[in-house]
Formats: C-alpha cells, sequence, structure tokens
C-alpha cells in the first residue's frame, strides 16, 4: 500500500531518541523515518475516526465527517516514541495525545502494526470527533481498510448525553455495530455519583444497530427504570434515536371510562417519503365500536397541508346515539396553506362530520366546543396594501340549535390600502368590503361597502395633543329574508313583513380626540396623567337600518378598549348615528425596572341624534341611554412573570358592578399559575352541566396551575366553575414527575357537560413519556376505583 505523505512539525533543539514531545528532534536518518512515521500516524488516524463514526453514526447523531486534506497539519504527544522495523510495529507510549484536523485522540499507548495492517489503542482511550460526541473505551482496534474493528469496554456518550455502555463491541459488514452485554440510555447520569442507575435503561445481552435501517434491535432486554427490572422481552427493537421519521409502531394507548367502556388504540406510522407520511390509528372500544382513524400529512415546496380522517359503524345497543344502530359516524378534519408568492398564500381549514356530537363523543374535541366553522381562504400582504377573500361555512353542535346559526359566506372579501404620501398632513386610507351570505332560514344578504379615512395628529408647543379626524362611508345591501310568521299580544298568528330588495346607507363622520400627557417623576417611578376627550359628529339617522340582517354585529362588549373606538359596533352590518362625546383619563407608572401600573377609566355620552344602541338587542350594553355606564381597566405587571388586568364596567346611576372580567398569570419561582374571571352573556349559547344554558348570563371561573414541589416533582390542577348556578364545569388534580428523560403524570379529571349522547364522566389518567421511544396513557374512570354510576 502506498501513501503519499505530507507532515509539518516544528521541534526543537534536544538530546537525541527522547520523544518529539519532549521537544527534542531526531538524529540523522532516524530524524527522518521518525518523521515519516508521524505522518502516517496522521493519515491513519483521520480514517480510523471516520469508521468508527460511521459505525456509530445513528448514536452519535452525526453526519459524514468532513474530509481532511493530505497537507493538514498533525501534532503528536507522547512520553515516549518507539519503533520496532523487525515486528513491524510503531508504539507511542505514555499519555498519547493525537490532533488531526478537528478530532483529538487521547490514549495510554497506541500502536500501529503494518504486518497485520491494525490499528490499535489501549488504556483510557478517548476520542472525540468535530460534532463533540465521545467514545470511551479500554482498546481500540481497527482493520487496515477500517470496515471492522473491535472495541473492549465501549462507554459512548453524544452531545445530548445519550449513552452505551458495553462490555465490547464490534463492526460487522461495515455498516453493523454489535454491542454485547450493554445498555442503553438517553438520561443523564447522577453528577454526586454517576455509579448511580440512570433513570431508565434498557440491558440487553446484545444490542444491534444497522446504520443502514436505522434500527437498533435488543436481544434478551431488560427495562430498569430506577435501577429495578421492571419488563423483560426476548425482543424489541425501535428507531435509531436521531431517526426524525421511520415507519413502525408508535406507543399503544389504553383508557377506560364509562361512555366508550375500555379502549385499546395502536397507532402504526407510515415514513413514505421525506415529505409527507402517514397515521394509522385504529381504537378499539367496549361500549362504541372500533373507530379508524388516519392522518396523512404532507409538505411541498410552497406549503403543507393535513387530512385526519376518523369513522365507525355506530354501536346499535347505544340508545343515546344520534345514529342509528350500525350507522357510519365520522369526520373529516383537512387544513392547509400554501404561498402564492412572497406577499400572498391561500389556504383552507374545513371540518365535515356526520353529527353534531361524533367528534366531541370520542374525545376528539372539546366537549365545550358549540360550533363548526369551515373556511377557504386567499390573503396577502404587500407594502401598503392588505386583501383577504374568505369563504365561511358555519355549523352549530347544540341542541336544540336554530337555522340562522347555520350559514354559507361566499364569499366576505376585504382590501385596505393606505396612501404613501400625506393628505393635508395627515393620513389617508381606504376600507373595503364585500359579502354574500345565505342562512338556513331563508336570508340572504349581499353587501358591498366602501369606506375612506384620514387622521392627523398635531402636538402643540406645551405638549397638547390635537388629532382631527373624518370618515366617509357607503352601503349598498341586498336583502332577502323569509316571510316570518309571530305570535301577536293576542296569541293570533300574524304575518311578518319580510325584508326584500335593495337597501343603500351611507354616513359621514368628522371629530377631534384631545390628549394632554402630564409627566413627573419620583423616585425610580416616572408617573403619567393623560387626560382624553373625543367628540365625533354624525348624522343624527342612518334610515331603517333595523332592516339590515345584523350578522356580524352581534358580539358588543363594552369595556375601557372600546371607550374611545370611533364606531364601537364590532361589524359593519350596524353603524353608530349622532354625536357622541366620550370622556376619559389613562394614568401610568412606569419603574426603572420595567414594572407599571396602568389605569384607564371613562364614560361615552350621546350628545345629540338617535342612539343606534338603544334596541332591544343591545338594551344590557351600557350604551343605551345618553349617559353611558362607567368603564376602567387596570393592567398591572409587577415582572415579566407576574402580570394583573381587571376590566369593570359599572352602573350609571348606582355604581354597582355590572360586569367584570379579571385575569393574573404568575410565573414566579415553583409556581406557574393562570386565574380568570368572566361573565359569559347568555346570548351566546355554550355547552354547560345539565344541557345547553343560554336565558341567563354567567360568571365563570377558569384556572390552571402546577406547582414544583422539588426539580422532578409538581402538583398540577385546573377547574371551571360556574358561579352563577354554583355549579363545576370540569376539574383535574394531578402529579407529575420529570426529568430529561422521563415524564409521569397521575391525573384525576371530571366533567359535567351535558349534551345529546354527551354525559359526565370522571378518570383517572396516567401518561407517561420515554425519551425516544414516545409516549403511553392509561385513563381508567373513577366508577371503577370507587364504584357507584359516576353521578354521585
Amino acid at each position: 500500500m502506498v501513501r503519499a505523505v505530507t507532515c509539518s512539525f516544528s521541534m526543537r533543539r534536544a538530546q537525541p531518541g527522547i520523544a518529539a514531545s519532549n521537544g527534542r528532534p531526531f538524529a540523522g536518518v532516524r530524524s527522518v523515518a521518525v518523521a515519516c512515521v508521524l505522518a502516517a500516524f496522521g493519515v491513519l488516524l483521520a480514517p480510523v475516526h471516520k469508521a468508527f463514526a460511521q459505525a456509530q453514526t445513528g448514536l452519535e447523531q452525526i453526519v459524514k465527517p468532513p474530509q481532511i486534506g493530505s497537507a493538514e497539519p498533525m501534532l503528536l504527544q507522547a512520553d515516549e516514541m518507539v519503533y520496532d522495523n523487525d515486528s513491524s510495529r510503531i508504539t507511542a507510549k505514555g499519555n498519547v495525545e493525537i490532533y488531526y484536523g478537528s478530532y483529538t485522540l487521547l490514549a495510554d499507548q497506541v500502536i500501529y502494526n503494518r504486518g497485520s495492517n491494525t490499528l490499535a489503542a489501549m488504556g483510557n482511550v478517548r476520542m472525540k470527533d468535530p460534532d463533540g460526541a465521545v467514545i470511551t473505551a479500554n482498546q481500540l482496534t481497527l482493520t487496515d481498510d477500517f470496515r471492522d474493528g473491535f472495541v473492549d469496554a465501549l462507554k459512548l456518550v453524544t452531545k445530548d448525553d445519550t449513552r452505551i455502555v458495553a462490555q465490547s463491541a464490534s463492526r460487522e459488514a461495515g455498516n453493523v455495530t454489535v454491542f454485547r452485554k450493554g445498555w442503553f440510555t438517553p438520561c443523564k447520569l447522577c453528577e454526586e455519583d454517576p455509579s448511580k442507575p440512570p433513570t431508565w435503561r434498557i440491558r440487553a445481552g446484545k444490542i444491534t444497530h444497522k446504520r443502514d435501517q436505522a434500527t437498533l434491535t435488543y436481544k434478551d432486554a431488560v427495562f430498569d427504570f430506577f435501577g429495578v427490572p421492571v419488563l423483560w422481552m426476548p425482543y424489541f427493537q425501535t428507531a435509531d434515536p436521531t431517526v426524525k421519521r421511520k415507519s413502525g409502531f408508535l406507543m399503544p394507548n389504553y383508557t377506560h371510562s364509562n361512555e366508550l367502556g375500555s379502549t385499546v388504540q395502536t397507532p402504526y406510522y407510515f415514513a413514505l417519503s421525506d415529505h409527507y407520511d402517514f397515521t394509522f390509528a385504529p381504537m378499539w372500544t367496549e361500549k362504541a365500536g372500533t373507530l379508524l382513524l388516519g392522518d396523512w400529512r404532507q409538505r411541498t415546496a410552497s406549503g403543507a397541508y393535513r387530512v385526519e380522517l376518523s369513522g365507525v359503524f355506530d354501536n346499535p345497543n347505544d340508545p343515546l346515539s344520534p345514529a342509528d344502530g350500525d350507522e357510519f359516524r365520522g369526520s373529516i378534519k383537512t387544513k392547509g396553506k400554501f404561498a402564492l408568492d412572497p406577499y400572498y398564500s391561500w389556504g383552507w381549514d374545513i371540518l365535515a362530520e356526520t353529527d353534531e356530537t361524533f367528534r366531541r363523543f370520542y374525545n376528539l374535541d372539546s366537549r365545550l366546543k358549540t360550533d363548526r366553522v369551515s373556511q377557504v381562504y386567499l390573503e396577502g400582504l404587500h407594502d401598503r396594501n392588505y386583501i383577504s377573500a374568505r369563504f365561511y361555512n358555519t355549523e352549530s353542535l347544540l341542541a336544540p340549535d336554530e337555522e340562522f346559526s347555520e350559514a354559507t359566506v361566499y364569499p366576505i372579501i376585504d382590501y385596505d390600502y393606505i396612501v404613501g404620501k400625506p393628505v393635508l398632513g395627515g393620513e389617508l386610507s381606504f376600507n373595503s368590503n364585500a359579502m354574500a351570505f345565505s342562512s338556513e332560514d331563508g336570508t340572504d344578504s349581499n353587501r358591498a361597502i366602501i369606506q375612506a379615512n384620514w387622521r392627523r395628529q398635531m402636538v402643540d408647543r406645551i405638549g397638547q395633543v390635537f388629532t382631527p379626524f373624518g370618515r366617509l362611508r357607503g352601503d349598498v345591501y341586498d336583502v332577502d329574508e323569509p316571510e316570518v310568521l309571530e305570535l301577536s299580544g293576542t296569541e293570533d298568528l300574524v304575518t311578518a313583513d319580510p325584508e326584500d330588495g335593495a337597501i343603500l346607507r351611507g354616513t359621514a363622520v368628522g371629530g377631534l380626540e384631545y390628549r394632554y400627557p402630564f409627566i413627573t417623576t419620583t423616585g425610580a417611578v416616572t408617573h403619567t396623567v393623560e387626560p382624553i376627550g373625543q367628540i365625533i359628529a354624525r348624522p343624527s339617522s342612518s334610515g331603517d337600518q333595523q332592516k339590515i340582517p345584523n350578522e356580524d354585529a352581534l358580539s358588543l362588549v363594552f369595556d375601557d378598549t372600546l371607550l374611545f373606538d370611533i364606531d364601537k359596533f364590532s361589524g359593519y352590518d350596524r353603524i353608530e348615528t349622532g354625536t357622541r362625546a366620550n370622556v376619559g383619563f389613562r394614568y401610568t407608572a412606569q419603574l426603572t425596572t420595567g414594572a407599571y401600573a396602568r389605569l384607564v377609566a371613562g364614560q361615552s355620552y350621546q350628545v345629540a341624534g338617535g342612539n343606534e344602541f338603544d334596541t332591544p338587542f343591545y338594551q344590557t350594553s351600557g350604551l343605551a341611554t345618553d349617559t353611558s355606564d362607567y368603564v376602567s381597566g387596570l393592567y398591572l405587571q409587577a415582572t415579566s412573570n407576574i402580570s394583573f388586568s381587571a376590566q369593570s364596567r359599572f352602573d350609571q346611576d348606582t355604581l354597582d358592578i355590572v360586569r367584570t372580567d379579571l385575569g393574573s398569570r404568575v410565573n414566579y419561582g415553583p409556581l406557574q399559575a393562570a386565574v380568570n374571571y368572566a361573565e359569559v352573556p347568555g346570548d351566546l349559547p355554550t355547552a354547560a352541566p345539565g344541557g345547553i344554558v343560554t336565558d341567563n348570563d354567567r360568571e365563570e371561573i377558569l384556572a390552571g396551575g402546577a406547582l414544583n414541589i422539588t426539580n422532578q416533582w409538581a402538583l398540577l390542577a385546573n377547574l371551571r366553575y360556574d358561579i352563577q348556578s354554583e355549579q363545576t364545569i370540569s376539574d383535574g388534580l394531578g402529579l407529575r414527575w420529570q426529568d430529561d428523560c422521563f415524564k409521569l403524570d397521575v391525573t384525576y379529571q371530571r366533567s359535567f357537560i351535558e349534551d345529546q349522547d354527551i354525559e359526565p364522566d370522571e378518570r383517572f389518567l396516567v401518561s407517561f413519556t420515554l425519551k425516544h421511544l414516545g409516549s403511553y396513557s392509561v385513563a381508567t374512570s373513577v366508577d371503577d376505583v370507587y364504584g357507584g354510576d359516576g353521578n354521585d
């Protein structure tokens, strides 16, 4: 074998015969020979490590090592250098350090046998590659062609602390590494006592890593948890830990509940390509048939999409099922988004199912979900232009539902444009909207709207801020409503005239906003007090806009965030009329640490003209009278991890609290928690205990949190409570153990939701996750533990 060798090294004058690491050159011919030996070591060691690294690619999480040029300098340090021409051996002894490119080899002794074409490193062998993976062994031997080799007392540690320890390891056929009497773990070892067993590991008589198949196969395997054997398997196979996608079974799931009985789910993952895959996850249930689940995912050059399929032939013995016996129940859920260019994209989010409770009954969706919304959209944002076109379909999941809750929008188009240059010293912008709407109750409403906006901010010499603004808007509606039968006061049937034909509406808005911030500093706190006044003039009437179906302005929560809006309606179908004044103030205390407190408060006045909030639907909005209720908002940010907010509305006459929304978040030390309080309007139906409640406003508390007891142990809790009816909607309590490679959750969860075939349920859930192996969950109804019907 002939090798072209180029080596570079420098030496200082020293006594003959002493190692180069001591800085002493060899004399005469011997110095030339030893120089060539050193160069030969450099050429040998690069492919030696490359060969061994290739055998461990899947475990060390490395790619093909970079090639090192023949001119790369090499440094060898050792206490002693010996070469034996008779036995064709070259030996480096004592604290051997070899640096070549980005590789490092440390050992007590390194021997190259030219006769057998083998390289052997012995005693405290450590090898580090450019990616940081470290191989530790007592002895490392490789053949000259570097396809096969043998390692004695191996210890391999990757950058993420995944490790294999074995009595011996050999490389066979170039891409198969066999570890004998070894164990595998991704867990970090205890720093105080490295001999202590890791959280979990797999011990096996034989571990085979097939690089070309990216698999790890264990024979005579034992799972250890905290050093205790818990499971023995004669044969066990997993994907290489560095493999992100590989076909095979995923962790199975087992649950038990009153509604479904015992269930077992065994997913199988198909890694069909590097850009698409499929998961088939059938779920056998004791009481509700076998649910078939499929999940297709694909990524393309311009985007990605996903299709989730689910279906079951319903249990004919279930009297609560919305489907008649042996009928098919199922759903299709798909979502995708694709870029047309850097500025524009299109996509969809579609859900279709055979009945209203299928996905909630099988826990595919939250049981609190009340509607089904599907859309196809096109949107773009470029420079000062924004456009959006969306096709919607909405359906109610509640029983009984109203026909108006099922509607189709095809489409709704928004286009916004901001003029690049100032106009009269201010900003000019345009908004336009077009919509074609149809509901199941027979109402068809089509509209086209265009609006021009102008505003300019001016600050005088003493800091007063004046902002004049204006708005022009024109609407065209085409309405077709069905004939409606109503009950008169004498209980006789009367016919209400449908509102059909074109409706024209327009408005002009002019106004002025005034602010005068006062700023002062006391110590480390900067105080800002800013009185705000706003006057808005509009025509006193917009005609009879009650003829226009109200489809997008139903949601109105009057609080501090709406106080200074020019139009407080949430959508286009309703507009304000008359002259309105909004008055209030904003106070901010800003600390140098970044903490702050902000208070906003004020009131709105209908000065002249008609008040469009003085209608039956908006009577409780707080804006129905000429003088509105008072609104306030308090926002506190103590640190980046602690915050609190309170938004309130007070009766204008009695100052009684009419509505309050509270929110808090804490992430401090061992505690992470969030608590929210809100009033849910009665005209917005939601699933609730005892069926669907839509008549009265409800007050709810939603809370959740975790308390870290130690570095591994944590308490978990969640609660959703209806204060008005003094009823828990759902709650749960749990215990978690988690470290770098294992997580265990034990949770007690209750749900009191009732809707059609969905009934209250109580369950114990146990789930755990093993790093590189997946997750497993077990859920059991409390009835199995305590007995009873679950409603005691």
